[in-house]
């Protein structure tokens, strides 16, 4: 930053040398990378001090070296900085500075909640410590659970409930096997190919260790102290979109809208009426000109980015079998993220308590494939809600469920760029008014790709890699995006509690006018601790405990900014069923305008009512 230097002083200083400016960072890839020496299991840093300190000297000093030398631009990501040399303090026992990293981390939060709770935890540890000295832990654990009861005893739980609700879903899950076999599984291939660990991993190590040292520990005080406090507090919030919402009548005059669900593929046959029928009669599987197969409701591309008849992802037979027993896994997440007593919350606290290292990594993926094969037909059922004249198109993205993927290649990211214009070309063919993308990737998803493999080279020759790669991607969707101006693209913001454009992620970190981002809000209209945010994003819409359908036709409730975009969809697409002649951007400008805008500008939720009655005015007054 520019020095303002007092008139007073001027002679005085003018003798010393100027000091240079920090460089400003704006974006993900310009933050300096850094690499690690590690040998032997990467989970000895987690439970082994030896291990820990032969590696956390140098974490700490590039970790301050980033905050003293750098002008980073984005909260986030000074939050993360900070939040780590916070864990590394409390283990380290320096207490002051933890405190001080705690209070500087909330000093650049925005979210109301989190700023509440960030470091709520350390912050009882450390004053449990200083309160006494304890002649057992038993006696420190009953110090740690009466000030952290205290702690939590002072916030507002209208606004805090969501943010305790997670933390005690969190408490209830965590285990040594689990942090252990989640860690070892992700990065252990790739230490044992190149002897090396990313900054990322590094500090995600660093992190774990004070977890499963510190706070692990006290599991038993932590879950029965917030059990308390939420069974104390059982006042549901007020939900304030169902008197928001608007339904319409097939009796109503309605025009058909074409809609695309871009994602993991829709069982179609949950949305019998509600299905678009491609126009062409007869379909020979085969691949076309354009590198597609043209299905009769839509397209698909497989998880290689090549042509698949199948509008939603096929199950092997022994993934069909075990499809029951993850489904109820998943509902019991979900019943624990909500504080929901089921019998499958808890089969699942039950057997993440016995489950062994070994067995965390199949369980883990079995639930990503579950997510996967569930997700598009979710989605699909949030945006065709009380719309009887939309009509669903597929258009079959394949995400990858597994821990360790694919190592990335050039030909594979031409092959993404490719299917990507594909896609845009078919909607734009069939007259797509409205597209929902409940999805995003960004430059170091691709670098961690790398990592995983033990392949790509030093981190810095990663990120160049990577680059490469993601821009051939990031130019397809920006280039076809923009040669389809008559077609609202909706995209999800994202869940990595970040600025979705300082990520760089794709689709919603994309500025054009026909690309409208979405951030997640609650039942009540406050931001979810989890939606990336930032000057991409804007509106906001229900992404929490959203309920919808899945495949067969069993319905769930769902959190995420995947569920937040298709309530815009479903919004875009009943304004078109009722004024065909809409172009994109008088459909944005209906919401935007309809939007109740929070006082601080942050957050636009989404008003149908209101934007329905905008459109109204706006025929009447023509």
């Amino acid at each position: 930053m520019k020095s303002v230097i007092p008139f007073l002083l001027a002679g005085v200083l003018a003798v010393l040398p100027l000091r240079a400016e920090k460089p400003r960072i704006t974006s993900q890839d310009q933050l300096p990378r850094f690499s690690y020496p590690l040998t032997g299991k990467v989970t000895d840093v987690v439970t082994s001090d030896a291990a820990y300190e032969k590696l956390a000297p140098a974490v700490r000093a590039d970790l301050e070296k980033l905050l003293n030398d750098y002008d980073i631009a984005d909260r986030a990501t000074l939050q993360g900085i900070l939040l780590t040399l916070v864990a590394m303090d409390v283990g380290e026992g320096h207490y002051d500075a933890a405190l001080k990293g705690i209070a500087q981390a909330r000093s650049l939060e925005e979210k109301p909640a989190a700023k509440l709770t960030i470091g709520l935890l350390a912050e009882a540890y450390i004053a449990a410590r200083r309160s006494g000295d304890y002649a057992t832990e038993a006696a420190f654990n009953a110090a740690f659970a009466k000030i952290y009861a205290a702690k939590l005893a002072a916030l507002p739980w209208e606004l805090v409930a969501d943010n305790l609700k997670s933390a005690k879903a969190g408490a209830e899950i965590t285990s040594g096997a689990l942090i252990t076999g989640n860690l070892g599984s992700q990065y252990q291939p790739g230490v044992d190919k190149t002897g090396r660990i990313s900054g990322e991993v590094a500090h995600t190590l660093v992190s774990a260790r004070t977890t499963y040292a510190y706070f692990l520990p006290l599991k038993a005080e932590r879950v029965a102290v917030l059990t308390a406090f939420v069974a104390a507090h059982t006042k549901v919030k007020k939900d304030i979109w169902s008197e928001r919402q608007i339904s319409l009548s097939s009796d109503a005059g309605l025009h058909p809208v074409v809609v695309a669900i871009w994602d993991s593929g829709v069982d179609l046959a949950v949305y019998p009426k509600q299905q678009w029928t491609n126009p062409v009669k007869e379909f020979d599987g085969k691949v076309d000109a354009n590198g597609t197969i043209d299905g009769p409701h839509g397209i698909a591309f497989d998880l290689k980015s090549l042509p698949s008849t199948d509008l939603l992802m096929p199950l092997t037979a022994e993934q069909r079998a075990a499809y029951p027993a993850m489904r109820n896994s998943t509902k019991g997440f979900v019943d624990l993220q909500a504080n929901v007593d089921s019998p499958e919350a808890t089969l699942v606290k039950q057997h993440l308590a016995t489950l062994k290292q070994a067995e965390v990594r199949p369980f883990i993926e079995s639930l990503g494939l579950f997510g996967n094969y569930t997700h598009g037909t979710h989605v699909a059922g949030i945006a065709s809600a009380g719309n009887p004249a939309i009509r669903l198109m597929v258009a079959r993205i394949t995400f990858d469920y597994r821990m360790i993927p694919d190592v990335p290649t050039l030909e594979q990211a031409e092959r993404d760029a490719a299917a990507a214009r594909t896609v845009v070309a078919y909607l734009k063919k069939n007259h797509v008014r409205v597209v929902n993308m409940s999805w995003g990737g960004s430059p170091r998803d691709i670098e961690g790709a790398f990592e995983a493999n033990g392949a790509g080279g030093t981190p810095e020759q990663r990120r160049k890699t990577a680059r490469e790669y993601f821009q051939l991607f990031r130019t397809a969707m920006t280039e076809a995006m923009r040669s389809a101006p008559e077609i609202l693209f909706v995209a999800a913001a994202g869940n990595s509690n970040s600025d979705a454009e300082f990520d760089e992620f794709v689709p919603s970190g994309i500025q054009l006018p026909n690309i409208l981002t979405v951030g997640a809000v609650d039942q009540a209209g406050e931001e979810t601790s989890f939606s990336s945010f930032g000057r991409n994003v804007a509106v906001h819409a229900n992404g929490f405990e959203v309920e919808s359908y899945l495949p067969g036709g069993e319905r769930m409730k769902y959190s995420g900014t995947s569920m937040a975009s298709p309530n815009v969809v479903n919004l875009a697409a009943k304004l078109l069923a009722l004024e065909p002649s809409l172009t994109v951007e008088q459909v944005i400008s209906l919401i935007k305008l309809g939007a109740d805008r929070s006082a601080d500008g942050r957050i636009n939720l989404i008003n149908p009512k209101r934007s329905l009655a905008l459109l109204l005015a706006m025929k009447k007054a023509a």
